[in-house]
């Protein structure tokens, strides 16, 4: 593997690390993007369940996104309100933010932005 990669999980690593000791019980909003998508779940980790989910692969957020390029900042906007909306029908008010190994800047801000906008508390 390449170091760039081993760097990448380890630096996941620490931070899911870390997130475990802060979380106090309260669920992940854990966040995945590739070039072409955006991914969000949020998770329960003590019962090992996804509470919600949305990505730009749905079919209501592609089409909310019409024209926007899925893999970009807008595309992380939007589904971040979506999955913000989503967590608070499921009486999820406050998550703990899982960057996962990415740095905290462009689609992944652009994210969680939107989610505390839309009224998630981390």
């Amino acid at each position: 593997m390449s170091d760039a990669l081993n760097l990448f999980r380890r630096r996941r690593k620490r931070v899911r690390l870390s997130l475990r000791k802060a979380a106090n019980g309260r669920p992940r909003l854990s966040m995945f993007r590739s070039n072409q998508h955006v991914y969000v779940q949020v998770i329960d980790d003590v019962l090992g369940q996804t509470l919600v989910a949305a990505s730009t692969v749905e079919a209501d957020i592609a089409k909310a996104l019409g024209k926007v390029r899925k893999g970009g900042i807008e595309a992380a906007q939007i589904v971040g309100k979506y999955v913000a909306e989503r967590a608070l029908k499921a009486n999820v008010k406050e998550v703990i933010f899982d960057r996962g190994g990415y740095i905290y800047h462009g689609k992944v801000k652009a994210l969680a932005e939107a989610a505390r906008a839309a009224g998630l508390k981390f």
